[in-house]
């Protein structure tokens, strides 16, 4: 498999993976909208479960909101280039580690190979921005070098 089929084979098993993060929010949102709609209006001043429900509705609402946000992150990854450097969007593999440069999903098996969905905002990513390949950087103080980027 060719370097940009891999890196768009990563890069839709992020997207479903984030799919199903916007999902799981959506639905839980919507069943506490429905257990307060319900419930009714509270039967007195001290009754307070339907406010409950609708603090769980919006508390899942801003979840939601941050995996729809994240999701559109994805959809910008260029997925027809190669990178020749470490930005947002690249396949990084180091001596130790797999890394594509996206949003913070944690592993994935691709092909029998673990790989970590990193965003650009972790420390990892600023140690690594803008290296080539055969670039070392120093990480936890542990020295590594850049195999390949794509």
């Amino acid at each position: 498999m060719d370097k940009l089929s891999f890196k768009k084979k990563l890069a839709n098993l992020c997207i479903k993976a984030q799919d199903d993060v916007v999902k799981h929010a959506k639905n839980r949102m919507n069943e506490a909208q429905e257990s307060a709609n319900e419930y009714g209006q509270p039967q007195d001043r001290y009754d307070s479960y339907r406010t409950q429900m609708l603090g769980k509705r919006n508390m899942f609402a801003k979840q939601f909101c941050k995996a729809m946000d994240e999701r559109n992150v994805l959809d910008r990854i260029d997925l027809l280039e190669e990178n020749d450097s470490v930005e947002f969007g690249s396949v990084v593999i180091t001596e130790n580690q797999k890394l594509f440069i996206s949003i913070s999903l944690g592993k994935f098996e691709v092909d029998g190979e673990d790989f970590f969905a990193i965003s650009p905002l972790v420390p990892l990513f600023k140690a690594l921005a803008g290296l080539k390949k055969g670039d070392n950087f120093e990480f936890n103080g542990k020295q590594q070098e850049i195999v390949d980027i794509f």
